[in-house]
């Protein structure tokens, strides 16, 4: 599934074409995709304008000028792709040709920008939602989420007040949206790598021991915390500066791939020397939680 630095690489995609720009016509091909679209979906997205396009974790946000918001959420394979003049815009040595099933577009926005948005989602997991600004902060998919790891809000102290009491392991507490949002399997393996600390550490060891004050649990920062922000701020940079990851599904909406799993330095490399200097370890694989963690069990502690 897609994670942050890949649906921000989306976002990116789509804000030069949307932003700003009228839905002219919606094409709705299908009645569902993970969840069946809202019996009005098409008639209250046309004519309306996209003032703002933003997201939340792993979710595309589209404000619109009639005071709703059109929530978007990538799913398992689901793509988008810019059409402009019947020519899908491919720029870059990393062209990759997404599903060329076009069975799968199931949602086409026709903005006043001259650009077609297309939607192809093979697996359709994927979904689409419309939702009232005023209600928004209720809205059950979003009302749980954590801090932003990218905003400035989410520092070492607020990670280590929401672990401190927490008897997981810390990658799995990392993986949990309630304590900081769109990080998932690949980010949080290369996070806890750069940042030398085990995914199989008590989460609860990013806050010194201390009693609960003022209803805050917890106590200060440990380095662990801090090493751990740090590297989770520059993995996220960096991926999104490399246009995410591609594995399997993810495409750029340029239809570009992602090249950022060339520079894991431990996903994905089951088997392969550590590449942390002076670090002669070998990196391993184990599941965790039911997913793969991959890990250097010698200099990750």
């Amino acid at each position: 599934m897609p994670e942050l630095p890949e649906v921000e690489t989306v976002r990116r995609g789509l804000q030069p074409v949307m932003e700003g720009y009228r839905i002219v016509k919606m094409e709705v091909r299908r009645k569902d995709l993970r969840f069946p679209f809202q019996r009005d979906f098409a008639s209250r997205l046309t004519r309306q304008t996209v003032t703002g396009l933003g997201r939340r974790a792993k979710y595309l946000l589209a404000d619109l000028s009639s005071g709703d918001v059109l929530l978007m959420h990538l799913g398992m394979s689901g793509s988008f792709r810019v059409m402009k003049d019947e020519e899908e815009k491919t720029p870059g040595q990393f062209h990759h040709v997404r599903n060329a099933d076009r069975a799968h577009d199931h949602v086409v926005f026709h903005m006043s920008s001259g650009a077609s948005v297309v939607f192809n989602d093979p697996r359709r997991f994927g979904y689409m939602k419309i939702i009232a600004r005023r209600a928004l902060d209720q809205e059950p998919l979003l009302s749980e989420l954590g801090p932003e790891p990218l905003g400035n809000e989410f520092d070492a102290t607020m990670l280590a007040r929401s672990c401190a009491n927490k008897k997981t392991s810390l990658k799995a507490a990392l993986l949990d949206q309630r304590v900081v949002a769109g990080l998932g399997n690949i980010y949080v393996c290369e996070a806890l790598y750069r940042a030398h600390l085990s995914p199989r550490r008590l989460a609860a060891t990013l806050a010194t021991k201390a009693r609960q004050r003022n209803g805050i649990p917890g106590g200060e920062p440990t380095d662990h915390a801090k090493r751990l922000v740090a590297a989770i701020h520059a993995v996220l940079n960096q991926a999104i500066k490399a246009g995410g990851s591609s594995l399997r599904d993810h495409r750029q909406t340029s239809g570009e791939l992602g090249y950022f799993q060339h520079s894991f330095q431990v996903y994905d490399r089951e088997g392969e020397k550590c590449q942390t200097a002076g670090c002669d370890g070998i990196v391993k694989r184990f599941a965790q939680n039911g997913r793969s963690t991959f890990w250097c069990p010698k200099c990750q502690k």
